[in-house]
């Protein structure tokens, strides 16, 4: 059988975790994926170790299979260009900047609907794109005590404990991969994208 979404092209402007998590799964359900990566160091975990394995980063490639990967300069106004003509023929673009960052590189969901109105645009952050958190950077272990879950978490008469694994950047990402599915059967009726807010602290919740 072919896979659900080999049909379907992915821009890819995330880093670290909880997005690239969110791209992994459509890629391993057959999305072309295409990783954008800033000049110079690139996403920030290719760092990330030990272990390494042949001096790749083990946490990146677990994150990153199945991608393919460019750099583009996003605050360049060639590398914009570059995104612009990328975006016509995509179906979907996922992003995890601070909110307000896109808007700034003229690369937010109103900017580049003009170039492709059928565009799937996802946008991960720590607290969501409005209210009095939103500028707030966020990260895992952030989403995972403000939620309360950290407060059931370890024995009874003891401090909170933090999970072994970064549970609040895999949810955010498996609710914003759940919701851009969502989101491309709904087109397949309306023909028209749609814009996806996901934060770490609602996916806790």
């Amino acid at each position: 059988m072919p896979y659900p979404l080999e049909d379907i092209k992915v821009i890819d402007l995330t880093r670290v975790l909880a997005g690239p998590y969110c791209t992994m799964m459509l890629g391993d359900m057959g999305a072309e994926i295409l990783k954008i990566e800033p000049p110079g160091t690139g996403d920030d975990s290719r760092s990330y170790g030990p272990p390494f394995i042949k001096g790749e980063s083990s946490y990146f490639l677990s994150l990153n299979r199945n991608k393919k990967s460019i750099v583009i300069d996003l605050k360049s106004g060639d590398g914009r260009e570059i995104l612009y003509k990328l975006v016509e023929k995509a179906d979907v673009l996922v992003e995890n900047f601070r909110p307000g960052v896109m808007k700034k590189l003229k690369i937010d969901y109103p900017s580049l609907i003009k170039y492709n109105p059928r565009l799937i645009y996802c946008s991960i952050t720590g607290f969501g794109q409005n209210g009095p958190y939103s500028q707030r950077p966020g990260y895992d272990i952030v989403g995972f005590s403000m939620s309360g879950m950290m407060s059931i978490t370890g024995e009874q008469g003891r401090p909170p404990v933090k999970m072994g694994i970064p549970v609040a950047d895999i949810g955010s990402g498996m609710f914003a991969a759940y919701a851009i599915l969502a989101a491309l059967i709904s087109r397949g009726k309306s023909g028209e994208g749609q814009y996806i807010d996901v934060s770490l602290l609602d996916g806790q919740v």
